[in-house]
């Protein structure tokens, strides 16, 4: 059995990284658990393990003491002194109790602690993979689904997508190849547990990252992302080059490169517009595709008024206020939006500061359907 260990324990430390040292640290301390266990005992104890050899002994550790009162614990010094004349008060004296059954228990022993260390080192190495790989991006494999969460195999282990993550245009079946974006990894007592969603912002982002060499290589960075999965998403894309289009980029040739990733959303609207550092120019462009007038900005409050033509007053606010929403959430600034009408009853419209935004806007409101801007 020895020379079986001693070969195990160098395969193990040389594929799985585990030192040899430590396990059968580990393993001695796991025999002095199964002596006492199994042999009743409560003495002080001491495993000597020679692998070269092929031994395992046990041995007790008493005390000299003066007068005894627990004698597992302790010998007496005229005991002590028929062992080794030397043996004074305060030494400890080893004797040898290694029980006749004690090799069978022994590699009992040994065989669970190794494979539970073994267990610990891979879950080690998984949760510090998957560390890594929060916020990222992978492809999973549906296992199985319960009332809870759909479980996700990312390989080496299934990952959890809860309900609430879960996008609700969707219906997942076991095999179905899913991309999910990696929120958390956590180190429990089990092993490394890891969640996913659907649903998180940083999941469209990724996606585009994928899809546009531009955005993978920082010519063209995201700015911000406000996404209400399944519906309707808005990004903001800014490039300090000034010969390239960010959101030409994006869109792609005949938009091919945001219909791959509106695919995998299983049909989410994605509006692209241009960042800017003018909150002005920002909003107007968040609220496509509807046309704007103008935009009054109150700094103090970071807040905007904004003026749209009467006919576009709807397509600007959205179902069940939708743009406006996610205009409000791409840019960080409060959105008040007025019909011109309005506006002229208010006396806020025309301004003789107004910056007239109308003629200038660039339409980026994507046609999904047969690859044309609308």
């Amino acid at each position: 059995m020895s020379s079986e260990l001693l070969d195990a324990l160098t395969i193990l430390e040389r594929e799985k990284g585990i030192s040899r040292d430590i396990l059968i640290d580990a393993i001695e301390a796991a025999l002095v658990s199964a002596y006492r266990r199994n042999f009743n005992q409560a003495q002080n104890v001491r495993i000597d393990m020679n692998l070269q050899a092929g031994s395992m002994r046990v041995f007790a550790r008493k005390e000299v003491v003066d007068q005894v009162f627990d004698p597992r614990l302790e010998i007496s010094l005229e005991d002590a002194v028929r062992i080794n004349p030397n043996y004074q008060v305060e030494d400890v004296v080893e004797m040898e109790v290694t029980p006749k059954d004690f090799g069978r228990i022994a590699a009992q022993t040994a065989k669970q602690v190794v494979t539970q260390r073994v267990r610990e080192a891979e879950r080690g190495i998984i949760y510090s993979e998957f560390i890594d790989r929060e916020e990222d991006i992978m492809t999973g494999i549906v296992q199985r689904l319960d009332s809870k969460f759909i479980y996700v195999s990312l390989g080496k282990i299934e990952a959890l997508l809860p309900v609430n993550e879960q996008m609700p245009n969707e219906r997942y079946k076991p095999h179905d190849r899913i991309k999910v974006f990696i929120t958390k990894v956590e180190k429990t007592t089990k092993g490394p547990q890891i969640f996913v969603s659907r649903t998180h912002p940083g999941l469209l982002k990724r996606l585009f990252e994928i899809e546009v060499p531009e955005i993978y290589d920082g010519t063209v960075e995201i700015k911000s992302v406000a996404r209400e999965a399944g519906d309707r998403s808005k990004i903001s894309v800014h490039s300090d080059n000034q010969e390239v289009d960010p959101v030409g980029s994006c869109v792609g040739p005949k938009g091919t490169r945001v219909q791959a990733v509106v695919n995998e959303l299983k049909g989410e609207k994605i509006d692209i517009v241009k960042w800017s550092d003018d909150p002005v120019v920002f909003v107007a462009n968040s609220l496509s595709p509807s046309k704007v007038l103008d935009v009054m900005v109150n700094e103090n409050e970071k807040a905007t008024t904004v003026v749209v033509p009467d006919y576009q007053l709807s397509l600007a606010i959205g179902k069940r206020g939708q743009n406006a929403r996610l205009a409000a959430k791409l840019t960080g600034w409060k959105i008040d939006i007025k019909s011109e009408a309005e506006a002229r009853e208010l006396g806020i419209y025309p301004r003789e500061e107004t910056i007239r935004l109308f003629d200038d806007q660039v339409d980026t409101d994507f046609d999904y359907e047969d690859g044309i801007d609308d």
